[in-house]
């Protein structure tokens, strides 16, 4: 068969512009071109079969969708200060439907060509004010505010790794264009730039562009390939929707005002005018347009307290909504995000709507662990009725009031609830029957307990930790939680005469069987009374149970302990012994020193504090030291002790003569010199004798 390039050409284009199908039909126009061949205007027919150009209607364009081109040409349209329109040099040029459909009536534009910018201008600067006092009255002054949020996890989720980014915003909306191997700053940097363009497009009136921006930027947080930079992008994207939310608020608000002045602070959609409320609804319909789930999420979100201007319920009615929207992102990194942008722009009304729900504990404990310690403690009461309400089968509920204490030992509650929060949280704990479970959600309340009670509710709460941990020896696998329990009440009770005293203290004590962590804990005990004990103490209480704690300490020396090990346990006990007086009572001093050396024998650094304590100790603890510099430096200060003191039978010759023998060993350099102070001693020691 002959093949007809120009009749084919032309078949084609009757074909397809005619809606042709059937084969047979088509193989008869095939064949009528070949049997009636005759001279013709190829380029005339041609031209007639192409589809004839028309306007484009408003419902056939959609003026969100980026196009991509060779070469782009901008077109100003007449009316001052509408959007530049651009088109690619293959298709006709396109006027913009969003500033021409309406002939210039759009209401974005409508209201400010006749308004005086000045008085706009300081209206909208009180309005904003006011919105912000408003806000903060609704969630409380103890709200920590975004801005000390964003910071934190710009500086937290960093990456090496190169970005890109996809816009269609560089070349004034001509052509996408793609930017890779950008570092974080220079990608921080492009987002900036995105909105101040962003600011810029809108002060120059230029509304349509600024919703591109938006949409453009809202559609970067679909990309997850840089997963650890993600929560950054996620503050810096919205960072810019949030820009845009304020000025479509404040344009809508500042087209309320007349001569009675700006709206009230809790004004009604009664008293907004149709002008204001007409451009609201203008912009929800832009926004449902957009073909993107993702952009028209995050867009409409970000304008969402516009609807107070259409409706009391506008808020509330329109949150299931965009909540049933985040089921269709398939990325569930992406999807999660989406509910924290929802949940930051609507706070108060997710709450309200989280009270009305009895499955809400995932949510309860999500709000209760993101939010300041000072936020949650100040609506105690109002969680705890929250948590007594929520169903337990999806969270349990002693996890909730684990997170509400992890907030009440970092922020105090209002003091007249208190006591009643204590027992409404207990409730719950001491009724859980899984050991691990309990010391978990207990250790945390005991914390609270220190902080705002007494002596009397702690032992209570010490009384119920051993009933529930010392059946089938429960304590052995919750060492961690009983020794941070212990740290607790030792950081807040520095009264140790007071502490002792609690019944249940000690007993308490003897649940630490493992010996290495029962001198760990020691060890805090003692660290803590070194630290916050000011004056000496002769408090028998006190004397007894550090007895008990720094003997502990002692017999767990053997020959495996490490040199360091020995000289810290040595340290604490030292300290403890320093800190013991019976003032002018000798008898019980020395009988305190006594009993001490008995029971810290294997720790030389402990009865070297002692022969300093104590004189008498000169003629048989002395000699027991293995340290030659040790004994010396002891003998020498023994003795001049005991001349100072008139103790000559403490500084008797038979101390001296074994400084003698011992330096009579030695020939260093040092024992020479320390030999010559030793005869001084030696010769003051006989002329007291001989003078007596």
């Amino acid at each position: 068969m002959i093949y007809f390039p120009k009749y084919c050409l032309v078949y084609k284009h009757v074909c397809t512009y005619t809606s042709v199908t059937d084969a047979p039909i088509k193989l008869f126009l095939y064949s009528c071109f070949l049997r009636h061949p005759r001279s013709r205007n190829y380029t005339s027919e041609f031209d007639s079969c192409r589809l004839e150009a028309v306007p484009v209607e408003f419902g056939d364009y959609h003026p969100l969708k980026p196009i991509t081109v060779t070469e782009s040409k901008t077109k100003k349209m007449g009316r001052k200060g509408s959007t530049s329109s651009t088109s690619s040099s293959s298709s006709s040029s396109m006027i913009d439907p969003l500033s021409s459909v309406l002939d210039g009536t759009d209401p974005l534009s409508l209201f400010a060509a006749t308004a005086d910018p000045v008085t706009t201008a300081a209206n909208t600067d009180t309005t904003r004010k006011k919105r912000d006092k408003d806000d903060s009255l609704v969630v409380g002054s103890d709200f920590e505010p975004w801005s000390s949020k964003r910071g934190e996890i710009l500086a937290r989720y960093t990456t090496t790794e190169k970005l890109s980014i996809v816009s269609a915003l560089l070349n004034d909306f001509g052509s996408q264009k793609e930017l890779l191997n950008l570092t974080q700053q220079d990608y921080m940097n492009r987002i900036e730039d995105l909105n101040q363009s962003l600011k810029d497009a809108w002060a120059s009136d230029q509304k349509v562009k600024a919703l591109k921006i938006v949409i453009q930027c809202s559609k970067l947080l679909s990309d997850t390939t840089v997963i650890q930079f993600y929560p950054s992008k996620f503050v810096l994207i919205t960072d810019i929707l949030d820009t845009f939310g304020k000025l479509v608020y404040e344009r809508i608000l500042s087209m309320c005002l007349d001569n009675r002045g700006s709206l009230p602070d809790n004004f009604t959609p009664e008293s907004v005018n149709d002008t204001a409320k007409e451009t609201c609804l203008n912009w929800f319909f832009k926004i449902a347009s957009i073909r993107e789930l993702i952009p028209r999420f995050y867009v409409e979100a970000a304008i969402l307290k516009c609807n107070k201007f259409l409706s009391k319920t506008g808020i509330s009615e329109c949150l299931p909504r965009l909540t049933a929207m985040i089921r269709g992102i398939g990325d569930p990194l992406v999807a999660v995000y989406a509910r924290a942008y929802l949940c930051r722009v609507l706070l108060t009304e997710m709450m309200e709507r989280c009270k009305k729900l009895g499955n809400n504990a995932l949510l309860l404990n999500s709000v209760m662990s993101a939010f300041r310690a000072e936020f949650i403690a100040a609506r105690s009461m109002d969680f705890i009725g929250m948590i007594k309400e929520c169903d337990e089968s999806g969270f349990p509920k002693h996890l909730l009031f684990r997170s509400l204490g992890l907030n009440l030992a970092m922020a105090d509650p209002p003091e007249c609830d208190r006591l009643q929060i204590l027992n409404e949280a207990w409730k719950v704990i001491t009724k859980l029957k899984n050991p691990q479970d309990y010391i978990n959600c207990a250790e945390v309340w005991v914390e609270y307990t220190c902080r705002h009670f007494t002596k009397r509710e702690v032992n209570t709460v010490l009384a119920d930790v051993i009933k529930h941990m010392t059946p089938d020896r429960a304590f052995e696998d919750a060492y961690p939680q009983l020794h941070s329990i212990i740290q607790k009440i030792i950081t807040y009770f520095h009264d140790f005469s007071v502490l002792f005293s609690a019944e249940k203290f000690l007993p308490f004590l003897d649940m630490f069987q493992k010996e290495s962590v029962r001198v760990e804990v020691c060890k805090c005990i003692m660290e803590a009374f070194i630290k916050h004990q000011q004056d000496a103490t002769k408090d028998p209480v006190i004397l007894n149970a550090l007895l008990h704690v720094c003997k502990t300490m002692h017999d767990s020396v053997n020959a495996l302990t490490l040199e360091d090990e020995k000289r810290m346990l040595a340290s604490l006990i030292n300290g403890f012994i320093k800190m013991v007086s019976f003032g002018r009572d000798f008898e019980q001093q020395l009988s305190f020193y006594v009993e001490a050396r008995s029971m810290f024998c294997n720790l030389e650094p402990v009865l070297v504090q002692l022969v300093h304590a104590c004189v008498a100790f000169c003629f048989i603890t002395i000699p027991s030291l293995t340290s030659i510099f040790a004994r010396l430096n002891l003998y020498l200060n023994s003795g001049q002790v005991a001349l100072a003191n008139q103790c000559l039978s403490q500084g008797k010759i038979g101390v001296c003569f074994n400084c003698i023998i011992i330096l009579s060993c030695q020939k260093t350099e040092y024992y020479y010199d320390q030999s010559r102070g030793c005869t001084r001693v030696i010769r003051k020691l006989l002329e007291s004798i001989k003078a007596g």
